[in-house]
């Protein structure tokens, strides 16, 4: 029998999220439950194609009968605006030893997809939508590099980031820095700190951002092409 994978569901009054409790960057949306784990059936190969290298087992589904939903959570206004905002239980876990390396380097690899998809883009004009919508490929990377730095000042990290330099040297800095946290701790949150994230769901937040704009540079440059 093909193997089922625990996903969870986030569903609010307009979008939902599915996403693969054990594999941070597998998630995808929908209008709705039913679609939204359609969807993330939908995109298994594609993320196969960025973690088959690491040798994790990843194996995927042929289609949504492969997802088993093992928790609901209530969507917010993040959740219909357009991003997941609500952590499954299983993030509340520390994350230590084994299971930390496994996602460090899938998030690794979700950096490194986000960089090939920024090479394959280069030099095209991206397709828009039909208003004329839809980041240019300097104004991806940069809000990309932005939303990371507001990802790890969840994790007490105020680390500024460097814009101008290779996605490699971005990577390389944040994953020192997820390290350093998994090593010491999160701080806890001061009087203007702001709500602090669990490492997991920090990992997970940030692994589907980078895919969700990796797939979107691959689909935008593959119309234009």
């Amino acid at each position: 029998m093909s193997e089922r994978f625990a996903v969870y569901l986030e569903v609010g009054a307009k979008r939902a999220f599915a996403g693969a409790v054990l594999w941070p960057g597998w998630c995808r949306s929908g209008r709705g439950g039913e679609r939204a784990l359609a969807t993330l059936a939908a995109y298994a190969d594609r993320y196969d194609r960025i973690v088959g290298s690491l040798e994790l087992g990843f194996a995927p589904p042929a289609d949504v009968e492969g997802l088993d939903v093992v928790e609901r959570l209530d969507g917010d206004a993040t959740t219909d605006f357009g991003a997941p905002s609500v952590a499954p239980a299983a993030d509340a876990a520390p994350l230590e030893g084994a299971d930390a390396e496994r996602d460090v380097a899938i998030l690794g690899a979700c950096w490194d997809a986000l960089a090939a998809a920024v090479e394959t883009g280069r030099g095209r004009a991206l397709a828009t939508g039909p208003r004329g919508g839809g980041r240019s490929l300097e104004k991806i990377v940069e809000h990309v590099i932005g939303a990371e730095q507001g990802y790890l000042g969840r994790l007490g990290r105020r680390v500024p980031l460097p814009r101008e330099v290779p996605l490699a040297r971005v990577r390389d800095d944040v994953l020192e820095e997820v390290r350093a946290v998994i090593r010491d701790g999160v701080p806890p949150e001061g009087p203007r700190g702001g709500r602090r994230w669990t490492v997991r769901y920090y990992v997970r937040r940030a692994a589907w951002h980078l895919l969700d704009h990796a797939w979107e540079i691959e689909d935008r440059a593959q119309r234009e092409a």
